[in-house]
């Protein structure tokens, strides 16, 4: 079952300068920065007061999505990540369902067990469906 949303993602070119930017504007501090070399990222998340986050991804992989989604759409929101208690069981039951994933099992991402759902499916939104972990 989807509880929430978790984090709307932005993909960046300056993880650095976006980090103060989110800072001065809204005065976001990141809780966690980590670079993913399987996503081909570098990303912070951003909580809010008073819930849910905001991430940040710089791509570090000049062949990986994310970069491909920067050098074709500029900066900009990426994908809506939603928390769910079960990843793997999310994705079991939206391919019943016959919804095309990117991720067929939950994997580890900066959110926690994440698995994406291809926006073919979703009128073009990527979604993230995420489990803490």
């Amino acid at each position: 079952m989807i509880k929430k949303v978790h984090h709307i993602a932005v993909v960046v070119k300056d993880l650095d300068e976006a980090l103060q930017l989110y800072d001065n504007l809204f005065g976001a501090k990141p809780s966690k920065i980590e670079t993913l070399p399987e996503q081909g990222v570098k990303a912070a998340l951003l909580p809010m007061a008073e819930g849910g986050e905001i991430e940040l991804l710089e791509p570090i992989d000049p062949q990986g999505g994310v970069a491909k989604f920067l050098e074709s759409k500029g900066e900009g929101i990426h994908h809506v990540c939603l928390e769910t208690d079960n990843v793997d069981q999310e994705l079991c039951t939206l391919a019943d369902k016959g919804v095309q994933l990117i991720d067929k099992q939950g994997r580890p991402g900066l959110a926690g067990k994440v698995g994406f759902v291809h926006p073919k499916s979703t009128k073009g939104v990527l979604f993230e469906l995420a489990q803490k972990v």
